[in-house]
């Protein structure tokens, strides 16, 4: 046959009874034969067909090129191609192929089959060889680690690349199937602290969100291996293990909390064993004598964290009554570890207060009177000991008790002859003994009737240790001691305890200490509680905030690693600011109480706003500031939520002043505020987002807050539109949304997200004019999204009636908040331009129009001829009601221009005449 179309005709009845050998053969000879492109074209893609069949995928693939050479819109030839490719490995070529078919044939099956397999094959590609990589850098980092005789460096930088292997998923998982675990357990017992740390960061990586692996890892390395790294001397190994800990913790609640899904989550199992094993071990570190000071801080602030509710509306407390069970009393040891004893426990200067905060969680985790009866129990118990050192830790126990679950420790002060004991220690010639009995007594003058009955027996005591002791430690607690008992009337001018001028020589004592750094820094620490006490006296605020010296001590103190003296520094500058609660009472109550010769509270003449404003200017001056940010920084238990709202509280005080609100956020007060907005307590959080509320009203907050931090301040600001909030918090609060509102959709959204819209709707109905305004200004920002205007287009309200009748009233500030948001409504929704002689009569609505554009206020004029615009565009009835009216001879002036009238209004009301014009023609 030399018919080239025959040639191809016999090669298609072969290729449809399965001879692909001889279709191919007749596809040859018809190529040699044909003149034709097109024909040519044709049977190379036929021969493709034929060649993919035999599985010779290299002709195929040079058969559909060269077809599509000719015709490159051959989806047939295409198809062949990207089969071809797929077969020879080259998928990346496939999937372009095939993509392109399936572009132009959306619908054909074949190519969106293909296109699915080629997607999955790709993936796994690309995973294979992340694997195989990443399983040969695995491979080499573990050689290198076991290998003796590499360089120290060489092993060091392989164990550091481990840990960056090991935040990634595949690295991870790797490093697991590798036996990897084993490896890290011998880099644990290493001498190095280098390699110890990048075995723990290595494990923190593989645990991190990932609960099968925490839990493998717990039961192959054991919690005692863990605990005794944890328990290290070197502070950077335990505070690292206690972070891996915390991550195992956080691996395996979470993995309790997510729902199963999968056969792989659901063959998982139940992670509360491991939970309650590893809180046995942190319980097992309370009194072991091999753990350092830091292990033991770490092991309680896990606790701390763990341990209580998250929330008390979880019913659930089973863990604190099981801790309490198993371990309070082993807490309890720690409590009344007397550090100066031989055999005590090591501690550090945080133990004490880090004790007391988590005794103090644990007792507020309670639900009943039962439960709280057998931790009162407990701790009576562990206080009742024989002998001298007993007594020593008993007391030692009640300081730690009163500075956490003050109940408790005033329950067990009361147990007979304790408050004795403590009056008879201070008297010892021992110093160890002096100590405890002094703070002890400093912490118990905590209520009036023990202040009285302290001031009446151990106010002589405390002043001859003060003046005759040889010893600073003593003398410094001494000292203290008088400070507290000389507040005892607070901030009550009348009720002083001592002799006029006492507490300024007190207050001068405790800045002389507290500027001697030649003292150990628990001693300066102590100086700053006296001063706690002692500025509820203004004159002593005077004289501390005059002294810049004792403020720069004290703020650099508050940046050490002693984190007990946090609280302390927060409360004195709570005082300095006077940012605490002050009631005022009813003027008819004092003069009643004057007529029956009661005590009237009498405001110190210094803590008038006048001298509190001068004392902020100087706190400032001395970085108060930079102080507060580092304090928010502590991650320590004795950052406690009553710490946190003192801060908040100052943090209020010092933006007070507008002018001043640009240092406080240079200084990285702004961002110090979002966590304390939510982190503290119910005070607290209004404190901190009403700062928030002022630095946003007033600061560019794209420069306050910058990146993603903006978003974080939505929240707070949203939660301050309450009613258990003061109209000056919800108005601080509308203002700084209005400026958020304005600054991007995104952030449209997060209000609308925040459930806000309703709340600002609620307050422009609000009495008070400003809040009533600020609330109409807020909405006229958020009117720019799209899903605040569908609420205006909903049937049956009155929103837009509402800015109509706001346009019209007597207040500039609200009737320029409504009728610019009319302006942007009947922009954006030109149908609601129809709606607004519905809202109110024609001749009121028309009225309202007519002011706006007749105002002497360049504003409302804008705003004005802007709706008028867009009622004229929008329907030709409402552009005959406009002209019908008065509006067109002022229309007629304002398009005239003037001296007083801007461009852009005049601009307008000419468009409108024309628009007008229009209609008519």
């Amino acid at each position: 046959i030399q018919d080239p179309a025959a040639l191809k005709e016999e090669g298609n009845v072969l290729f449809k009874v399965g001879d692909m050998q001889g279709a191919a053969c007749c596809y040859t000879k018809a190529l040699k034969l044909s003149g034709s492109q097109a024909e040519s074209a044709v049977l190379h893609r036929n021969r493709a067909a034929c060649y993919l069949r035999l599985e010779e995928y290299s002709k195929a693939e040079s058969d559909a090129s060269k077809a599509l050479e000719t015709d490159p819109g051959d989806m047939k030839a295409r198809f062949r191609r990207a089969q071809a490719f797929q077969k020879l490995g080259r998928l990346d070529q496939a999937f372009l192929d095939v993509q392109r078919c399936a572009q132009l044939e959306p619908k054909n099956k074949a190519f969106q089959d293909l296109l699915r397999q080629l997607g999955a094959q790709i993936q796994h590609k690309v995973m294979l060889s992340q694997l195989n990589s990443t399983d040969a850098r695995v491979q080499q980092m573990f050689s290198l680690l076991l290998d003796a005789s590499a360089k120290e460096s060489d092993r060091q930088k392989a164990a550091q690349n481990l840990v960056v292997l090991s935040r990634e998923e595949a690295g991870a998982e790797q490093i697991f199937r590798n036996d990897g675990v084993k490896l890290i357990q011998k880099l644990l017992q290493s001498k190095q602290e280098e390699i110890v740390l990048s075995a723990l960061r290595t494990l923190v990586g593989l645990c991190t969100g990932h609960q099968s692996r925490a839990m493998a890892i717990v039961n192959d390395l054991g919690m005692e291996q863990l605990c005794a790294v944890m328990g290290s001397d070197v502070s950077t190994v335990s505070l690292a293990a206690c972070h891996l800990l915390q991550v195992m913790f956080e691996a395996l609640t979470e993995g309790m909390r997510r729902e199963i899904r999968g056969k792989e989550e659901a063959i998982l199992p139940e992670p509360s064993k491991e939970l309650r094993s590893m809180l046995r071990h942190l319980l097992g570190m309370m009194p072991a004598s091999n753990v350092s000071g830091p292990g033991r801080d770490s092991a309680i602030n896990l606790l701390v964290k763990q341990v209580p509710r998250k929330s008390l509306k979880n019913p659930d407390n089973s863990l604190t009554l099981w801790v309490i069970d198993q371990g309070l009393k082993k807490i309890l040891e720690v409590a009344g570890t007397v550090p100066e004893l031989s055999e005590g426990l090591r501690l550090t200067d945080n133990s004490h207060m880090s004790c007391s905060v988590l005794l103090s969680k644990l007792y507020d985790d309670l639900k009943s009177d039962k439960e709280r009866e057998n931790f009162n129990k407990l701790c009576e118990e562990y206080v009742h000991r024989p002998g001298l050192d007993g007594k020593l830790r008993a007391i030692q126990t009640v300081s730690v008790l009163l500075q956490g679950p003050s109940d408790v420790g005033n329950r067990t002060l009361e147990m007979s002859g304790m408050m004795d004991a403590v009056i008879s220690l201070c008297a010892s010639e021992d110093v160890t003994h002096q100590q405890v009995a002094v703070e002890a007594l400093i912490h118990a003058a905590g209520k009036a009737k023990r202040a009285s009955f302290i001031t009446a027996n151990g106010v002589t005591l405390l002043k001859d240790l003060y003046k005759k002791s040889e010893n600073d430690r003593i003398r410094v607690r001494a000292l203290v001691g008088l400070c507290k008992l000389g507040s005892a009337g607070g901030t009550d001018f009348s009720m002083k305890q001592f002799a006029e001028g006492s507490t300024l020589k007190l207050a001068k004592q405790c800045r002389k200490w507290l500027c001697n750094e030649s003292l150990p820094p628990t001693s300066r620490r102590w100086s700053v509680e006296g001063l706690a006490y002692l500025t509820f006296d203004a004159d002593v605020k005077e004289d501390l905030v005059e002294d810049k010296n004792a403020l720069q001590a004290m703020f650099e103190l508050a940046k050490s690693e002693d984190k007990t003296v946090l609280f302390a520094v927060g409360s004195t500058l709570v005082n300095c600011t006077n940012s605490y609660e002050v009631e005022k009472p009813d003027p008819q109550l004092v003069e009643l109480a004057k007529y029956a010769k009661q005590h009237v509270p009498e405001e110190h003449p210094k803590d008038a706003p006048s001298y509190v404003e001068k004392r902020l200017a100087k706190l400032l001056e001395a970085g108060v500031v930079s102080a507060l940010v580092c304090m928010v920084k502590q991650e320590s238990p004795a950052l406690t939520e009553a710490c946190r709202e003192c801060i908040a509280r100052v943090f209020l005080a010092v933006v007070e002043r507008q002018e001043d609100r640009g240092t406080v956020v240079a200084q990285g007060g702004g961002k110090a505020l979002i966590p304390l907005a939510s982190d503290n307590t119910d005070v607290g959080k209004i404190k901190a987002a009403q700062a928030l509320a002022k630095i946003t009203i007033t600061s560019n907050p794209e420069i306050a807050f910058p990146g993603e931090r903006i978003y974080e301040v939505v929240r707070p600001l949203v939660s301050l539109l309450s009613l258990d909030c003061t109209l000056l918090q919800n108005f601080e609060a509308l203002m700084a949304l209005t400026n958020l509102a304005g600054i991007n959709d995104r952030l449209r959204q997060k209000i609308i997200k925040e459930k806000a819209v309703p709340k600002i709707e609620g307050y422009m109905f609000e009495e008070h004019d400003l809040v009533r305004a600020s609330a109409t200004e807020c909405m006229c920002n958020l009117v720019l999204s799209p899903e605040v205007q569908k609420l205006f287009l909903a049937t049956g309200n009155d929103r837009l009636k509402l800015l109509v009748l706001y346009s019209g009233e007597e207040d500039e500030r609200l009737r320029k908040a409504a009728a610019g948001t009319l302006a942007m409504l009947t922009a954006e929704q030109p149908q609601l331009c129809a709606w607004i002689p519905g809202t109110v009569s024609t001749t009121h609505w028309l009225e309202i129009v007519q002011a706006l554009l007749l105002s002497e206020i360049p504003d409302l004029r804008h705003r004005g001829v802007v709706i008028v615009q867009n009622m004229m565009q929008a329907e030709k009835s409402l552009a005959e009601s406009l002209m019908e009216s008065e509006a067109l001879e002022i229309l007629s002036v304002l398009a005239k221009g003037g001296e007083d009238m801007p461009d852009p209004v005049s601009k307008i009301a000419q468009n409108c005449l024309d628009k007008a014009m229009d209609s008519v023609s």
